[in-house]
């Protein structure tokens, strides 16, 4: 009982500081809106979370690049709003030959580069090879393209190293927008930072880390924009932020980096009528990672008893207010050809017997040091929630001790297996599976369980299991349904070994002033910034 009082005062305490967030917020918005002067410009300003430190495609890290991308350039493909292959600069879906090596994509022949240069194969090639060159994601292409042509002026072939049936899906990847060959003829081989010449709706007017100016391209082939240009404002204070949209001087918010409680207040405001919602495709999960590699997670047993000690629906509620779905899968379930969660649930009956197969629960407790990213709040509220729920749950089996460490140490010291238990999140370049479980699962050279070289130890669980690779390699040359078993039975094998334990699956929203047209997401989780405007 002493510990469901403690809980339930931390819990009070927590709420009590996020209503106290909430109201400065507000108090905030109108200070604000009371001396804030008369816009003098008819450009929508949108804001988000994050500084912007390069425009480069082949530098892009962030959903908050690849959104600034989207408006600036365009890929081959999109995914629509139902998750269907559209061509974008591709004038049709790609043709692959019979054996499945080579793949011709006809381009649109009515596409200019921002610097009034044609837009053609020897173009996209050109934006390809230098991706291939020093790309940050640069392995998306290595092990699956093994040349780039341009047979002809509007004609793209790729030759593949093997079949591969997500390459579609790769080529919606913003990752892969294309670049004017004249503008970057300096930086083929190196970054080009703080500008961009591509073939979007938008051209980039001016550049500062914390805002970018959109004006719309007059010779673009598509739709115009419907809006006479953008200011794109970044802040990296959740309250600045919250308080900016609610008192007018910010007309669309794009973020999920603000605090939970804000976007429960923003959400309310919008089933008010008050504001604008939109909620795109849920694409980014988060995870705790489990050191594989050294006692006491090297047991399986023991991590599966991690795993069903793991209350994921409670971690929500007290996190996120239930708006993050939890998730017992590594892929998203937009993506997964039907709902299936194999990894293990919370069940204390099942994770108390594992623990006491481990040696526990006798007088001996299984020690957790859980680290979690400082500068991401969601985090640290996830660890005491879990912390404070094993104490409740199993106090005698297990003890968890936090540590908090900024991100960017954090993803530096991963595969140097500095973190026993750590929490993380992964958003897949391109809206398929595949961009899920290769990222996490993939090993190139292993030991029985323990991998020693890949993906897997670039993500610090140093987990694989024998046939793993080889299912997800041949899960590569299949198409349809018998793909999608391969790859859920991949997923499948991962919930056994229990390298991770999926904790909730996220989904992007949008909040806008009611003048306007709601916001609407594509297949990528992206928004559309050509479609803001003032309602007809």
């Amino acid at each position: 009982m002493a510990v469901d009082l403690k809980n339930r005062c931390v819990t009070d305490r927590r709420r009590s500081r996020l209503q106290a967030s909430v109201l400065i917020g507000f108090v905030l918005a109108f200070s604000q809106s009371a001396c804030q002067p008369k816009r003098q410009s008819e450009r929508l300003t949108v804001a988000s979370a994050g500084r912007i430190s390069s425009l480069d495609p082949a530098l892009a890290s962030t959903t908050g690049v690849l959104q600034v991308l989207s408006a600036l350039g365009d890929t081959l493909y999109i995914r629509g709003t139902k998750g269907k292959l559209q061509p974008q600069l591709a004038a049709s879906k790609p043709q692959f030959s019979d054996d499945g090596l080579s793949l011709t994509i006809p381009l649109r022949r009515d596409v200019l580069f921002h610097d009034g240069t044609r837009f053609d194969a020897k173009a996209m090639a050109f934006s390809l090879k230098r991706f291939l060159r020093i790309g940050s994601q640069r392995y998306l292409l290595n092990d699956r393209i093994a040349a780039i042509d341009a047979p002809s002026p509007f004609e793209l072939r790729l030759r593949l190293k093997q079949p591969s049936s997500s390459i579609e899906s790769l080529l919606t990847s913003p990752y892969l927008t294309p670049v004017s060959p004249k503008a970057y003829a300096d930086h083929a081989d190196r970054f080009l930072n703080d500008r961009f010449v591509g073939t979007g709706p938008y051209v980039l007017n001016s550049f500062r880390n914390t805002q970018q100016r959109l004006l719309p391209f007059r010779n673009y082939w598509g739709a115009t924009p419907k809006n006479v240009g953008l200011d794109l404002i970044n802040l990296s204070n959740s309250t600045a932020l919250f308080g900016a949209l609610i008192s007018g001087e910010v007309d669309v918010l794009l973020s999920n980096s603000i605090d939970e409680d804000q976007k429960r207040a923003l959400s309310e405001r919008a089933d008010k009528a008050l504001l604008l919602e939109s909620k795109g495709p849920a694409m980014n999960i988060t995870f705790v990672t489990l050191r594989t590699n050294s006692p006491p997670l090297q047991r399986q047993t023991v991590r599966r008893a991690l795993a069903h000690s793991l209350d994921r629906r409670l971690i929500s509620a007290r996190v996120s207010y239930t708006q993050r779905e939890p998730l017992r899968s590594l892929i998203p379930p937009s993506l997964r050809g039907g709902k299936t969660e194999p990894w293990p649930a919370y069940n204390l009956a099942t994770a108390r017997q594992l623990y006491q197969e481990a040696g526990y629960c006798t007088g001996r407790r299984l020690q957790v040091p859980f680290t979690f990213r400082t500068n991401v709040p969601s985090d640290r509220l996830m660890a005491l929630t879990w912390q404070a729920q094993l104490k409740r749950d199993l106090p005698d089996c297990v003890q968890m001790t936090l540590n908090g460490v900024e991100s960017t140490t954090v993803y530096k010291q991963l595969s140097e297996g500095s973190f026993e238990a750590v929490i993380l999140d992964w958003g897949g370049s391109y809206p398929d599976p595949e961009a899920y479980l290769s990222p996490l699962l993939s090993c190139k050279r292993s030991e029985g369980t323990i991998c020693k070289e890949g993906e897997a130890v670039d993500g610090g669980t140093f987990w694989t299991e024998p046939g793993l690779q080889a299912a997800l390699s041949r899960s590569d040359s299949l198409q349809g349904k018998a793909r999608l078993q391969e790859l859920r039975a991949v997923d499948a094998m991962a919930a056994e070994g229990a390298p991770y334990l999926p904790v909730w699956v996220v989904a992007p929203k949008a909040w806008g002033q009611l003048r306007l047209n709601p916001p609407i997401f594509n297949g990528n989780g992206l928004v559309d910034l050509a479609q803001l405007g003032e309602r007809r």
